[in-house]
């Protein structure tokens, strides 16, 4: 039953060590985390202000032409009329 019966003296088994204490991270590895974390705050706002940079461009413009008394439709034909004359 038993083919691989060991006779003979009781060997110590292994024994575990205690957990390796956890090291600080060094300056640089520091420095690496707070590029990596500015790097990935930098792209979500980026996604998030450029939109409302261009919107608000966009808004400033219009708001503009009303107050001077025209819109882009008609600085467009304004060119147009200018370049068929050429």
């Amino acid at each position: 039953m038993t083919t691989e019966l060991h006779e003979g003296p009781l060997q110590a088994s292994r024994t575990l060590d205690a957990p390796a204490k956890v090291s600080k991270a060094s300056w640089r590895e520091k420095r690496y985390q707070r590029r990596r974390r500015r790097v990935w705050l930098e792209e979500i706002l980026g996604w998030i202000l450029v939109p409302v940079i261009i919107l608000g461009c966009y808004w400033f413009l219009e708001v503009g032409l009303s107050a001077l008394g025209t819109s882009p439709a008609a600085i467009m034909e304004g060119i147009e009329a200018i370049i068929a004359t050429l």
